[in-house]
């Protein structure tokens, strides 16, 4: 069986290695790794490129697949494995789309190890963006049934102090993520635009995402349906918070942050010992106003329901930004000091849909 993430995180490097030598799912090694969609000699279309760590497709890693899917619409199909690498999808290759042949996102597994204080062998840090495993800038890109993963740890590098991690960073506009996983510690989830002002439209439906500080984050305007949370124990630290779930850096001009609907947050760690959100104001835009709104969720016990929000910076209060929720259940939703609760009333709720925040697009 390969190893569940749970077990090489806790196992350390030597566990870490061995989840690249370890075998891919028995149903990968059969003679249809592509399950029904297709095959190189028979292509659901002519754009259609396939994916197999054992040579069994067109290429044997996503990378070599996305530098020859040139031009808008392409599809890759990408069999089980474990794809050890970097991939990075520039704004030209628009429409692009990929999916995970098992419809099991844990048998297609993206997975690299480098953290924003990673030294870069031509001087230098990776820094945050430079970290992800994934990196998506084009428009109109779809996903399904893949994990995006980042397997750098803390406790393996205790030299280093810029821990984020990121596993995927999103850009573009219209990008919709189904059923997959992003897998982390500090910054697992990039939901990002291009630019100061560029329309991000992100949507992300059935998804699991894990990490502990501030591990869903950015400026892109993202809408997260039916997705569990799951934030994670610590043993470096000995007290809380051990982190954020979301840290939002909204435009002070987007009327749209990120809204979480109809999904829950669990939690390994002690109750109470997580925040749910913190503002983020980056250098980068200092006028931001962050904004997150959260509705008809579940937050696990591991949410500190008397104080869910916090400062990252006193400069930037997070009771000025743009924090709200609505018909929340759970013991992390309990209202037991209500100024630390912001919440919508109906006829404001009306306003906090999917359809309100993607506008004329429909990924449903």
């Amino acid at each position: 069986m390969p190893l569940s993430r749970r077990g090489f995180l806790t196992a350390g490097t030597a566990a870490t290695a061995a989840l690249a030598l370890t075998a891919a799912p028995a149903h990968a090694l059969t003679t249809r790794p592509f399950g029904r969609y297709g095959s190189p000699a028979r292509r659901l279309t002519p754009g259609t490129l396939y994916v197999d760590p054992y040579g069994r497709g067109d290429f044997t890693t996503v990378q070599a697949a996305v530098t020859a899917a040139t031009g808008s619409g392409r599809t890759l199909v990408i069999a089980p494995g474990r794809y050890r690498e970097t991939v990075a999808v520039d704004a030209g290759r628009t429409e692009m789309t990929w999916i995970g042949a098992s419809e099991n996102p844990r048998d297609v597994v993206v997975v690299h190890d480098r953290a924003a204080g990673t030294p870069k062998p031509g001087g230098g840090t990776y820094g945050t963006t430079g970290s992800a495993t994934a990196t998506v800038q084009a428009d109109g890109f779809t996903a399904r049934w893949i994990t995006f993963a980042n397997d750098w740890l803390r406790a393996d590098h205790p030299e280093t102090s810029g821990t984020q991690a990121v596993a995927l960073k999103a850009q573009g506009d219209r990008s919709a993520f189904l059923h997959c996983r992003f897998l982390g510690h500090q910054d697992t989830l990039y939901a990002d635009s291009m630019a100061l002002g560029a329309l991000a439209r992100q949507y992300y439906a059935h998804c699991y995402v894990e990490g502990d500080v501030d591990f869903v984050f950015g400026r892109a305007t993202a809408v997260y349906e039916h997705c569990h949370f799951r934030t994670l124990n610590r043993t470096d630290l000995a007290a809380a918070p051990y982190g954020f779930v979301f840290a939002p850096s909204t435009a002070a001009a987007d009327p749209r942050g990120y809204l979480v609907t109809h999904s829950r947050v669990s939690s390994e760690a002690p109750d109470a010992f997580y925040k749910l959100a913190r503002p983020w104001v980056p250098s980068s835009d200092p006028t931001a106003r962050p904004m997150l709104t959260v509705r008809d969720t579940r937050l696990g016990p591991g949410i500190d329901a008397a104080a869910p929000y916090t400062d990252m910076s006193a400069a930037h209060p997070w009771q000025n930004q743009r924090f709200a929720e609505y018909r929340n259940t759970g013991p992390g939703a309990v209202v037991t000091v209500p100024e630390n609760r912001p919440r919508l009333t109906a006829a404001q709720a009306a306003l906090h849909t999917p359809a309100a925040y993607l506008g004329d697009w429909n990924p449903r």
